[in-house]
């Protein structure tokens, strides 16, 4: 799984901020990494009317359209582990469903005869 790491003007992309956001994403997602080729982790430093350090992961999965999650916090880690946790209890959201449908029809055989 490959972690892209951007951040914005305010936040100085240092080589040991970089190693550990791949740190907390790629720890996160492991039990995914199957499923998952890359992970895109946008950082901010707002400024205005919401101060705070802003965190959006961006991910897709095999088959899948991409989904993002969005973390706003008082500091940098607390955004990135918040948003990896976001990620991932969506992930498992969508592929349970996903699980579940297939299941589902896989599970009850149909008489189609009744619909012929």
């Amino acid at each position: 799984m490959q972690v892209q790491i951007k951040t914005d003007q305010n936040i100085e992309g240092h080589q040991a901020l970089s190693a550990q956001v791949s740190d907390v994403v790629e720890d996160a997602l492991s039990r995914f990494s199957d499923r998952i080729s890359r992970v895109e982790v946008q950082l901010n430093d707002e400024k205005g009317d919401k101060p705070g350090q802003r965190c959006v992961m961006e991910t897709c999965l095999e088959g899948r359209q991409s989904i993002a999650v969005t973390h706003q916090a008082s500091t940098l880690v607390q955004a990135v582990e918040g948003a990896a946790d976001k990620l991932t209890q969506l992930i498992e959201s969508t592929l349970g469903r996903r699980r579940h449908q297939e299941n589902r029809w896989a599970d009850s055989p149909l008489d189609w005869q009744k619909y012929a």
